[in-house]
């Protein structure tokens, strides 16, 4: 019997939805020594690290190695060769968070949390970015119990899909984390030209490039942060720019908005998000070229 044929953004929306259910599984028994803790990783994984506190780009660890009581390293699959770079140039005791123990980076790491159940199929990581992040809550001490409900109620709300061709989504403080995970998810999934702006950033010069061309999104946060971001939402309106101010909770549920938006966008101009791009020759040489 002949397999079924792939369905465009099958993965991608098979993780989104599971998001809830793996997010009940993350495991919430251990906790990280005291000290100062630094976090790490690369694209996806670097957002994760922010979530949790002091975190450095693992590249930026290769370049100048910081001191720290311990470094938390997070990569899904943990063969990440620069944050394995990281790692090794780390003087003291590593945690790895992952989907993947038997890795690279699970034999150089001295401490080993697992937060999925399975590897996420899908190269446009969605899964496996919560569950990092609630893990991660989770070693600090951080009660997550709540979030897999919070983030099945998020999966009932839907961002109305635009012809836009340019997306800014800005955020500070606890939201700067989800602005630039929410704009590379924009970019792998749907191929779009999107910027992720630090909202006070965002005010001194960049407003220079910004028209009504663009959709905008900003993050709306706390205290003086949720001022300067209604700020940014009057600028960026007087630019006749369509924006959306945000509510935030928490990075867990916040970049789910993005996530739905991803995949409903790309299925709006026939993208399949799965592969970021890779299934054309050009953006595989692409990812070659680096590697």
């Amino acid at each position: 019997m002949l397999d079924a044929p792939r369905v465009a953004g099958e993965e991608t929306r098979r993780a989104i939805f599971a998001q809830p259910e793996w997010l009940r599984a993350v495991p919430t028994d251990r906790r990280l020594p005291e000290g100062r803790v630094l976090h790490t990783g690369c694209g996806t994984s670097f957002h994760a690290a922010q979530t949790a506190g002091w975190a450095e780009q693992a590249l930026e660890l290769v370049l100048r190695p910081r001191d720290a009581d311990a470094l938390v390293v997070v990569s899904h699959e943990g063969g990440t060769a620069v944050s394995l770079e990281a790692v090794r140039a780390f003087e003291g005791p590593v945690w790895l968070v992952t989907g993947k123990p038997d890795s690279p980076l699970g034999e150089a790491a001295d401490e080993i949390v697992v937060v999925t159940p399975e590897i996420e199929k899908s190269w446009c990581h969605t899964a496996s970015y919560t569950c990092a992040v609630a893990a991660m809550r989770a070693l600090h001490g951080e009660d997550v119990s709540a979030l897999p409900d919070a983030v099945e109620e998020a999966l009932e709300e839907r961002e109305a899909v635009s012809e836009h061709e340019r997306w800014l989504v800005a955020g500070a403080g606890r939201d700067w984390p989800t602005a630039q995970e929410a704009v590379l998810k924009l970019r792998e999934g749907a191929h779009v030209a999107a910027e992720a702006h630090h909202t006070e950033q965002l005010l001194h010069g960049h407003l220079a490039a910004i028209d009504e061309s663009v959709r905008a999104f900003v993050l709306e946060g706390e205290g003086r942060a949720a001022e300067r971001a209604a700020g940014a939402v009057a600028a960026l309106r007087e630019l006749g720019c369509e924006t959306t101010l945000v509510p935030t909770e928490h990075p867990v549920v916040d970049i789910v908005r993005f996530q739905l938006l991803t995949l409903e966008l790309a299925e709006a101009r026939g993208i399949d998000p799965d592969p970021i791009h890779r299934d054309d020759p050009r953006w595989k040489r692409a990812a070659a070229a680096h590697e």
